[in-house]
């Protein structure tokens, strides 16, 4: 008789700056539009676009970590630490920040920050400045396709969270170990930048996953997601391959997209911890 899977949350993903380097804490808070810290920053170009490693793949290389209070401290090559506290909320300089065709109101970092929006222009090759999501709950609702009212996300690319599974991983790098660029595998988990990493599963078990309990929190499943260009990556060199859009191009297509992982929404809030069990609800 089969063992039963002990499914666990096997690790966590918080990026405070969207498209930034994050870190793996042991714990974290689900707020209603994501994990605390998570995506709450991001840069913008003159235009208001958000800018992301999808333009420019050297944000890979800039790290950002949570600061008490919402502020975060920012470490980039050949440069030394700095701390951007949160900027004041609201008022008449707030800025419409473009992620993906979506108007977002956002609070550029203020003067302290003037100097650090500079050098990460120079360091990337345009004119970019940080803004900050200052309302969380109002500023931005999640797709009303799968959304419920009043749910809403951070930047992220369009829901609160993002699962990934251990098996899934494996399962990608042995087809990518039998294709046309087996020297670009296995890859790391870090090429998806997800919220939470579950072992235990069976490969692609997630595909029918529609609710979970994770830990004392319960999610709902809202759609695959769809990969991009950044999971080409190297998260540590910045440098791109082919895969795995290559591979996922010829075995995970599903309705168009080139699928990897399934996107959350928090059905209620609480602490996630490695080591939570996660149960399949629905």
């Amino acid at each position: 008789m089969p063992k039963p899977l002990h499914t666990v949350v096997h690790a966590l993903g918080v990026h405070p700056v969207k498209s930034m380097a994050g870190g793996t804490p042991g714990s974290a808070v689900v707020e209603p539009w994501g994990l605390a810290a998570d995506r709450r920053w991001a840069l913008v170009d003159r235009t208001g676009k958000v800018v992301t490693q999808r333009q420019r793949p050297g944000l890979a290389l800039v790290r950002a970590e949570p600061l008490p209070g919402g502020g975060i401290r920012l470490r980039r090559p050949g440069a030394g630490p700095v701390d951007i506290e949160v900027p004041e909320p609201g008022g008449a300089d707030l800025v419409v920040a473009d992620i993906f065709g979506t108007k977002v109101e956002s609070v550029p970092a203020g003067p302290a920050a003037r100097e650090v929006d500079r050098r990460l222009s120079a360091y990337l090759g345009e004119e970019v400045r940080l803004v900050h999501l200052d309302d969380p709950a109002t500023r931005r609702p999640i797709d009303p396709l799968f959304a419920r009212p009043g749910e809403t996300v951070s930047f992220a690319d369009g829901f609160p969270l993002l699962v990934t599974t251990t098996a899934s991983l494996d399962a990608l790098n042995a087809l990518i170990a039998h294709g046309d660029h087996p020297d670009e595998g296995p890859l790391p988990m870090d090429r998806f930048r997800p919220n939470l990493v579950v072992a235990g599963t069976d490969a692609w078990a997630e595909d029918g996953w529609r609710r979970l309990a994770v830990g004392e929190v319960t999610f709902r499943v809202a759609k695959p997601c769809g990969r991009c260009v950044i999971t080409t990556t190297d998260q540590r060199t910045a440098e791109r391959g082919r895969e795995p859009l290559r591979t996922l191009g010829r075995h995970r297509r599903i309705e168009g997209k080139l699928v990897f992982g399934q996107n959350l929404i928090p059905e209620s809030t609480g602490t996630v911890r490695v080591g939570d069990p996660v149960t399949v609800l629905e």
